[in-house]
């Protein structure tokens, strides 16, 4: 098990996406798929109140509802649930009065007590960073919200929150969400990886896969397929790209991982990081995402998949 940040929140390290409750992943399938994560031992699951607004027929809050009548059909224990606040419709921006009714409105549809880890999920210019980090403090002085968190956050914003938070003794973040993988990694290596070190926090990347492409599934740039990502994914297959792919699926290979899995891997290894996020639209797919929590990639063959990975940035 793993902690995050410094947080008493110990999970497997690698959390279920659940963007796609309700959006690719109807209420059968999403259960199926929240059923095989559960027993095979995960038990760290993130949303967002947002989830899945822009399905057509969505109006937001589909995922969360979804998570909560599986929570209430299943009874399991030991869970940390992770959500998020500034994309719902009905609930935009990071103001003081819509974090607190968007924070009331997630604990009513997951059916919980108190949200584990909330997520301010993207930066709000329009209000005073020090409006926003209060209404968090409240949100965990009044036991709605267990730990704070930021996602989509520059170096410079997460450190301002920080001042502020220590300034008024209110809690500091303890996680960062990121789009973080091995194509996409600059940015976050550079900046966020060492504020995340300063302050002892863990980052929880999102786009673990990027958006499918680290599965191995697309292998040209004109690829086609149902998932609504393809497209994105495909532009990925350039010949660094590829490379990439190819070294992945021979390190896999060596202990019999998927490429998927082994992407996966790579990734949890990295300083800081507590757990991957990656979704799954099938209950087939689950075991491989499970199984990346428990691959350790040797520091040769972490060190090839980094050094393949220089030349395939997106």
């Amino acid at each position: 098990m793993t902690r995050i940040g410094r947080s008493d929140l110990d999970i497997l390290p690698l959390s279920l996406g659940g963007n796609v409750f309700g959006w690719t992943a109807d209420r059968e399938t999403s259960f199926a798929v929240l059923d095989a994560f559960h027993d095979g031992g995960g038990n760290f699951i993130d949303t967002a109140d947002g989830y899945s607004a822009w399905a057509p027929g969505n109006s937001g809050g589909e995922s969360e509802t979804l998570i909560g009548e599986w929570l209430a059909s299943r009874k399991p224990s030991n869970l940390v649930i992770a959500t998020k606040v500034s994309t719902h419709p009905d609930f935009r921006g990071l103001s003081a009065s819509n974090v607190r009714a968007a924070a009331e409105a997630s604990l009513q549809r997951l059916g919980v007590d108190a949200i584990d880890l909330y997520y301010a999920h993207f930066d709000d210019a329009d209000t005073p960073l020090e409006e926003t980090v209060a209404a968090f403090a409240d949100l965990v002085t009044d036991g709605l919200v267990r730990y704070v968190a930021v996602s989509n956050y520059t170096a410079e914003r997460i450190r301002a929150w920080i001042s502020l938070a220590e300034a008024s003794g209110a809690d500091l973040p303890v996680a960062i969400q990121p789009h973080y993988n091995l194509v996409h990694r600059d940015e976050v290596e550079a900046e966020i990886v060492p504020v995340a070190e300063q302050y002892s926090m863990s980052l929880v990347p999102y786009y673990a896969l990027a958006s499918g492409f680290l599965t191995g599934k697309y292998r040209a740039p004109d690829a086609t397929s149902d998932s609504p990502r393809a497209a994105g994914a495909a532009k990925l297959a350039t010949p660094a790209g590829l490379a990439l792919i190819d070294a992945l699926e021979e390190v896999g290979n060596a202990h019999g991982a998927s490429i998927a899995t082994t992407a996966l891997a790579w990734l949890r290894a990295q300083p800081t990081v507590a757990a991957p996020i990656a979704s799954a639209s099938r209950v087939e797919q689950v075991a491989d995402l499970l199984a990346s929590a428990t691959l350790d990639l040797s520091d040769d063959e972490l060190s090839r998949l980094s050094h393949a990975s220089e030349a395939a940035q997106d």
